[in-house]
């Protein structure tokens, strides 16, 4: 079954979910869905050794 990339984001815009790992077979597909997230500027990913990735949504509180 595939995952729901957007259902996906959206939780961890509102919190559900703190982080979303992101496989590099997963990543194109991944890709696709982010580029048409309307919130994308504020999914943050960071490179796992070895492939994939995990991104986390950056909150307004994180930076003040």
């Amino acid at each position: 079954m595939d995952k729901d990339y957007g259902q996906l984001l959206k939780q961890l815009r509102s919190g559900e979910i703190k982080q979303l790992e992101i496989s590099t077979d997963e990543f194109m597909d991944f890709q696709k869905v982010l580029m048409e997230y309307s919130h994308r500027k504020k999914v943050v990913g960071k490179a796992k050794r070895g492939g994939g990735a995990i991104y986390h949504y950056e909150h307004e509180s994180e930076h003040e």
